[in-house]
């Protein structure tokens, strides 16, 4: 587990390669292998290192690893009138939940690496290599995120997620809709990222610290702000701020859908397994700050079941198959987010995990069509596909029916935790999310229908040999095994992993909730425990001083039901019904979709035409980015043009008055030193030069000259004297 800081440095080194050398000199075939390579490469180490980790007993899975200091120690003063010192190591951390986060993000990463190397195969080389020093970059930067030990090195990670979702959506940059779509992905992240920022400083401010294990056990240590909205209620709103910017919820999921301009196995790598689910991470990393912040964790709940809810009615009538998907990643968010909020943090996680498999299926397959069908996306261009491409149809369904909440998939088993969990919590809420899985269930094999039964409508093709992609379109074609062989491993995937969380009613005893729980508790580090144990020794952290001392962990209040909230427990019946439900659900919307669109489809049209303005708001997206076009964008362009003309008027008047002023005191000044100054000096001058030549007249140097001036001077003194006595 030493060797955990190898994992993000793997593809980081893969991404240095082949942007430095690979562009320039790499074939394909060499640039998808030192890709690839480093994938598996940080694949295994992040498998080894999670076998290491469940060798270790359940309250002692954990394992931090401090690489080098980063930023020395730094004096502060605290908000308690005290002065800290802040100093950042550059550390990684590996527990349940980020030994999970690795797994998942390696594991489903190499797979669309794999997958990539035969969608991209008609890009230029240097293009190909370019794409997958991105595709490297972005794995390293989500590694360095979920390892990362404290905010800041979160942080560096969570900005890297960013940048690298600018380059991949923007990809195709030549392409005006992929360059601003990256450019949308870009600014909207940046806008969460300011809650981040200030929440950090918030946290500083108050524990001193941005250590997740120290925060984490002073925070455990402060009473739950149930009465009142106090410090921690606003350092969550604010962390949640940034985590509905990278994990699109309202209102900043508008840039999620806009990122399907990238190519299809960026979809899939940011919707999947890293850049979406970040956010959800955040939060189930300071669960016990949200744990003690009730009111913000109510926000989270309202917020991510009405961003579910809303993505799900969007989904219903887009056309577009990618567009399909990224609202219903939206609306799946928005399921983690609500378990998070309601306290089912395990189960949020758990959501993570199988939503990761069937997720990356679901875009894969929709990869595989659009491969298949020379580019087109619209769903009304396709139909009958099934029998041109029976392994894509088959991992398809399997990723459909385990979105949909149908046993024994993993989807069933998440979605029914969390909304067993939400019913026990608010059933007001409850209700939304129900409805919201029926939708969910309706529109995915709605896309199924419309795209592998009924009659096929999409054009005509030249019959011969040949395969798209090499000259003339020859129709559609089942994909090279690069691409089926991960679609096959992904279904596997998403139809076993949610067997790790099979819960009491049925038999089992929900590993993965047992498994992470300790990644949501405050706990002392056996660090900690042994500096408590020593006589005179002060605890590093004040929040687990007395468990430290004691040497147990401490947990948070009601750490049981995972949230600090009071346990509410129903019957097996009763739970038995709810999982029925679920189950009823799902087929209900699944069979209404088969009715529709491949039974009757004239029932689809009737009903849009019927209910068209509906429908018109359905497919214009509730005209949210139209009203943030004319609100927020034309307000700070307006705001921007606005401040320019005060720079230019005001600001620059002032500083080219001055300019102006300075030039003409000086041109004045001048003519005052010409005329007057250097008149004065030179009027002085002329008048004696002029008068020294009359001067310079008797000064002739003759003797009887100067005898007859002085005869001339006395003969007037004496005139003078005479006429005036």
């Amino acid at each position: 587990m030493d060797l955990i800081w190898l994992i993000p440095l793997l593809p980081g080194l893969g991404a240095l390669v082949n942007g430095v050398v690979g562009i320039r000199a790499f074939s394909k075939r060499t640039a998808g292998l030192v890709a690839n390579a480093t994938m598996a490469a940080a694949l295994l180490l992040s498998l080894y290192a999670f076998w290491q980790l469940l060798g270790l007993p359940a309250e002692g899975r954990e394992h931090t690893v401090r690489v080098a200091p980063w930023i020395s120690s730094i004096p502060l003063a605290l908000s308690n009138g005290t002065v800290g010192s802040f100093s950042i190591p550059w550390g990684f951390r590996l527990d349940p939940l980020s030994g999970m986060m690795i797994l998942v993000v390696t594991g489903i990463g190499f797979l669309i690496h794999v997958y990539s190397v035969g969608y991209m195969h008609g890009e230029p080389r240097g293009a190909y290599a370019r794409y997958f020093a991105y595709l490297n970059l972005f794995v390293f930067f989500m590694l360095m995120l979920v390892l990362g030990d404290n905010f800041l090195v979160m942080f560096v990670g969570w900005e890297g997620v960013g940048l690298c979702s600018y380059l991949l959506i923007g990809y195709w940059y030549q392409k005006k809709s992929a360059s601003d779509a990256g450019k949308k992905a870009f600014i909207v992240n940046r806008i969460g990222d300011w809650g981040f920022i200030v929440g950090m400083f918030l946290i500083f401010s108050t524990f001193g610290t941005l250590d997740f294990r120290a925060v984490a056990n002073a925070a455990g240590a402060m009473p739950v702000e149930s009465a009142a909205f106090g410090t921690l209620s606003l350092v969550t709103l604010l962390l949640f701020v940034g985590a509905t910017g990278k994990s699109a919820q309202i209102p900043l999921y508008v840039w999620l859908p806009d990122a399907m301009e990238g190519p299809t196995p960026v979809s899939a790598l940011i919707h999947a397994a890293t850049m979406v689910t970040a956010g959800v991470y955040m939060v189930g990393r300071n669960a016990v700050l949200f744990s003690h912040a009730p009111m913000t964790m109510e926000v989270v709940a309202v917020v991510g079941v009405a961003t579910a809810f809303v993505a799900a009615t969007i989904g219903l009538v887009q056309n577009d198959i990618k567009r399909v998907l990224a609202y219903s990643t939206v609306s799946q968010l928005g399921f983690m987010f609500l378990a998070m909020g309601v306290g089912a943090y395990a189960a949020g996680a758990f959501h993570l995990m199988t939503h990761a498999f069937f997720k990356a299926l679901l875009f894969l397959c929709s990869g595989s069509v659009i491969h298949a069908m020379a580019g087109q996306q619209d769903m009304r261009e396709m139909g009958s596909l099934k029998k041109y491409m029976p392994v894509t149809y088959v991992t398809m369904l399997v990723g459909t029916l385990a979105i949909a909440g149908i046993p024994p998939l993993s989807g069933f088993f998440s979605k029914d935790e969390i909304l067993y969990r939400t019913f026990l919590e608010n059933k007001v809420i409850w209700g939304v999310a129900v409805v919201t899985a029926l939708m969910t269930a309706f529109y995915m094999y709605r896309l199924m229908s419309m795209t592998f039964f009924g009659n096929y409508r999409g054009p005509a093709w030249e019959h011969g040999g040949g395969h798209g992609g090499h000259g003339a379109w020859h129709g559609p074609h089942e994909s090279p095994r690069s691409m089926t062989v991960p679609l096959q491993i992904l279904a596997i995937g998403a139809a076993i992993a949610g067997f790790v969380g099979i819960p009491a009613a049925l038999g089992g005893g929900n590993a993965i909730e047992h498994f992470l729980a300790p990644s949501f508790e405050a706990r002392a580090t056996l660090s900690e425990a042994a500096h408590a144990a020593e006589p005179g020794g002060a605890p590093a952290t004040a929040g687990a001083s007395l468990a430290a001392a004691a040497g147990e962990h401490a947990v948070t209040p009601s750490s049981s039901d995972e949230g600090g909230h009071a346990a509410e427990h129903i019957s097996w019946a009763g739970e038995m019904g709810l999982m029925g439900l679920s189950v009823l659900v799902g087929i209900v919307g699944i069979l209404t979709a088969y009715r529709i669109y491949v039974r009757a489809p004239e029932i689809a049209e009737r009903l849009a035409r019927r209910w068209s303005g509906a429908h018109r708001v359905l497919s214009n997206k509730y005209y949210v980015d139209e009203f943030y076009g004319a609100t927020v964008v034309s307000g700070t362009i307006a705001g921007a043009n606005q401040l320019w003309t005060v720079d230019r008027v005001i600001v620059d008047g002032a500083v080219n008055g001055s300019g102006w002023l300075t030039v003409f005191s000086a041109w004045f000044s001048h003519l005052v030193d010409k005329y007057i100054v250097d008149g004065l000096v030179n009027l002085v001058g002329a008048v004696l030069e002029e008068s020294s030549f009359l001067f310079r007249r008797f000064q002739s140097g003759l003797i009887q000259n100067y005898a007859l001036v002085m005869l001339f001077g006395v003969f007037t003194f004496v005139s003078v004297y005479l006429l005036v006595r």
